[in-house]
């Protein structure tokens, strides 16, 4: 379902949406950051805040992304983009790595999506069209691995339909294992209850959000 709402909405920015991610992860998490969108979320984490970042190649300790010119391309993250490390940070092989995600090591995990349900269910790796490039990578062992994961997405797909479902149609992640949903159009909590709108853009209400949405919401 899709809608227009009144010409007084502004979404928010990618950088925007990463920073509303960056204000809920709290001093000492140890925090796993997606390919895609989730990647900007490092650029936003408050400097008084000690964060460790993970990355599922082999990282722990990342920064933010390095200036424009100064890129080691020795020292990339899942994505192939080139990272910072921060003081005490390091590298590792990739067998470790996992372990950590597996064995329940990482807090927070901050995945894209093609679809999230009502429930938590996560389908971020393949459409399930004949011509799409599946890529599993490391998002089932952190969907599944990671005390709580957050999902950082666009609200609508591009031709308007809602990235949050009833139920996925496309092949599951995860189930059952997002906890907040963040995109240009709303932060919102998923729980034992249904879906539980924290905040929206400007210039939305929870009934235009709603109907967008195309799935019952509550304020939280």
């Amino acid at each position: 379902m899709s809608a227009n709402p009144d010409a007084n909405l502004r979404r928010r920015t990618r950088d925007e949406i990463a920073a509303r991610v960056a204000s809920d992860i709290p001093e000492g998490a140890y925090v796993n950051l997606g390919i895609g969108l989730p990647t900007l979320v490092a650029n936003h984490l408050p400097r008084d805040r000690e964060v460790i970042l993970h990355s599922e190649n082999g990282i722990l300790g990342m920064g933010p992304a390095p200036a424009k010119g100064q890129e080691d391309w020795d020292v990339i993250n899942a994505g192939k983009q080139p990272v910072t490390l921060l003081a005490g940070g390091a590298y590792f092989h990739h067998a470790d790595s996992f372990a950590m995600m597996r064995g329940g090591h990482l807090d927070i995990c901050v995945l894209g999506a093609f679809q999230v349900a009502v429930n938590g269910d996560l389908a971020n790796w393949h459409t399930g069209g004949a011509d799409a490039i599946p890529a599993v990578g490391g998002a089932m062992d952190l969907a599944v691995g990671a005390r709580q994961t957050f999902v950082m997405m666009e609200h609508q797909t591009k031709s308007g339909a809602s990235k949050i479902v009833q139920r996925c149609t496309y092949p599951l992640t995860g189930v059952g294992c997002v906890k907040r949903i963040y995109t240009d159009l709303a932060t919102i909590a998923v729980t034992a209850t249904g879906l539980q709108v924290i905040d929206m853009a400007e210039g939305l209400s929870l009934g235009q959000l709603e109907q967008i949405t195309g799935v019952p919401l509550s304020a939280a």
